[in-house]
C-alpha cells in the first residue's frame, strides 16, 4: 500500500488562483438533515476543483457517544494501527471502536485504511490540564510520532471524512448519504502550493473545529511559528492547517469571542483603523499589536465551523468569492451563488459580504425543535445596499 503522504499530483498544473470550491449548510433549528443538496451544490463547482482533494465535516452524527472525543484515523500500515490503539488504550478508555463505514468505488484509488475510536481520556494521566488539552496532545503525539498513521478528525458528535478524489466520490465512499447532520460543509480542492495526499484534503479540523478554504495564507511562515510556540505541531503539508490551529488557540484556549477572533485574523488595514472612533478604534490597535503574528494575509475565503455556529470569513480586499443566502431554516455560504440556487431556487435573503465582514450564523440555543431564525450577522450598510439592489 502506498504511503500516505505519496500520493503526488500527476500532473503539472500551473497555478488556477481562482480554484478550490466551498459550501456550507446550517441548519438553524438544530435539525439534523440528508447532505444531499451538499453533495449537489458542491458537484455543482466542479470546475473549481481537480480531483486531488474533496472532503466534508458533519456535525450532530454520533448522539449515541455525544459526551466521547470520536478520533477518526488513517493507517497505511497495519503495524502503524496497532501502535496507535496501544497508546490509546494506554491513556483513554475507548467506549466503541471500529472501521469506518465505506463503499467499494471505482474513482478511489489506494485508500487508507480508516478507523474510528469513541474515548474520554483516562483518570491519572496529565489531570493537571483539561480534556480538550490532552486530546490535543493524543493527536500530536500521533501525527509527530507514528509513521503511517493521522488523526484527522477528534471532536465530539462530529466527523471529517476527507481524501483524495472529488467531493461527490469521497462521498459515495465513505457512504455520507447515510449520515445526517444539522452543519455540513464541504470542499472541493485545486492544491497549489503543496501535494495532494488523503491527509492535504480539506477540511481540517482540531477538537470540533473544522475550516474549508479557498486561497493562499503568504502568512503561514509567522503563522506557523506563532502556533508551535504554544504547542501545535503543523503536519499537514498545507496552508490551511494554520487557520483551525488559529481559532483553537483563540476561541478555545483564550476564550475571545468571535467577534475578536475574526478581527484579528482580517483585520482593518491600518489606515482604515485610524479613521476609526473610540473605543473601536484602540481595541483595534491592541489586537494588532498583540496578535501581529496572527493576522492571515493573502488571498482567501473560508468557513470556520464548530457545534452550534459557522462562520464565513474571506481576506479584507476580497481577492476570493463567497456568497450568503437563508433559505428557511438553511443558512448557506458558498464561492458562487448558482450551487446556493441550485438548492433553493426561492431564498429569503441573498448577500455577498465585504471583505473582512464575517457571515456568523447560529442554532437558536433555547430549543433546536422550534425554529425562529438566528439571522446571522449583517451590518446595516450592507442591507441597505443589498436592499437597493433588489436582492433581499
Amino acid at each position: 500500500m502506498k504511503n500516505l503522504r505519496s500520493l503526488n499530483n500527476p500532473y503539472r498544473d500551473d497555478k488556477v488562483f481562482e480554484g478550490c470550491a466551498i459550501f456550507a449548510l446550517l441548519n438553524q433549528a438544530g435539525r439534523n438533515v440528508s447532505g444531499e443538496p451538499v453533495f449537489r451544490a458542491i458537484s455543482n463547482m466542479r470546475n473549481r476543483g481537480n480531483g486531488l482533494g474533496g472532503g466534508f465535516a458533519i456535525y450532530g452524527i454520533y448522539p449515541e457517544y455525544a459526551e466521547h472525543y470520536a478520533l477518526q484515523v488513517m493507517f497505511d500500515d497495519p503495524l502503524a494501527r496497532e501502535e496507535v490503539e496501544s497508546y490509546l488504550k494506554g491513556r483513554f478508555e475507548v467506549a466503541d471502536e471500529e472501521e469506518v463505514p465505506t463503499r467499494k468505488t471505482q474513482a478511489v484509488d489506494h485508500p487508507p485504511q480508516v478507523f474510528r475510536y469513541f474515548l474520554s481520556p483516562r483518570a491519572g494521566w496529565m489531570d493537571d490540564v483539561t480534556e480538550d488539552e490532552r486530546v490535543i496532545r493524543a493527536v500530536m503525539d500521533i501525527n509527530t510520532g507514528i509513521k503511517d498513521a493521522f488523526v484527522f478528525s477528534s471532536g465530539k458528535n462530529m466527523g471529517v471524512f476527507k481524501g483524495v478524489g472529488h467531493p461527490e466520490t469521497i462521498a459515495e465512499y465513505f457512504r455520507l448519504d447515510e449520515y445526517r447532520g444539522y452543519l455540513w460543509t464541504a470542499h472541493s480542492r485545486f492544491p497549489t502550493n503543496s501535494r495532494a495526499w488523503w491527509g492535504g484534503a480539506h477540511p481540517f479540523s482540531i477538537l470540533d473545529w473544522t475550516v474549508i478554504h479557498n486561497g493562499e495564507i503568504s502568512s503561514y511562515g509567522i503563522n506557523r511559528r506563532y502556533l508551535e510556540m504554544h504547542g501545535y505541531a503543523c503536519t499537514l503539508e498545507t496552508d490551511t492547517e494554520v487557520l483551525a490551529y488559529i481559532v483553537d488557540l483563540l476561541a478555545r484556549r483564550q476564550r475571545l469571542p468571535m467577534s475578536l477572533v475574526t478581527k484579528i485574523m482580517a483585520p482593518p488595514l491600518w489606515e482604515e483603523i485610524e479613521r476609526m472612533k473610540e473605543p473601536e478604534r484602540s481595541e483595534l490597535i491592541k489586537l494588532r499589536q498583540i496578535y501581529s503574528s496572527l493576522l492571515v494575509n493573502g488571498p482567501f475565503a473560508c468557513v470556520i465551523a464548530h457545534h452550534g455556529e459557522m462562520i464565513g470569513l474571506n481576506d479584507r480586499i476580497r481577492l476570493r468569492p463567497m456568497t450568503a443566502g437563508i433559505g428557511g431554516e438553511n443558512l448557506y455560504i458558498s464561492s458562487e451563488e448558482a450551487s446556493i440556487r441550485l438548492v433553493c431556487p426561492e431564498l429569503d435573503e441573498f448577500w455577498s459580504p465585504q471583505g473582512g465582514d464575517p457571515i456568523v450564523g447560529r442554532v437558536k440555543p433555547e430549543s433546536p425543535e422550534i425554529f425562529e431564525p438566528a439571522r446571522p450577522e449583517v451590518s446595516d450598510e450592507d442591507r441597505a445596499g443589498l436592499k437597493a439592489g433588489g436582492r433581499v
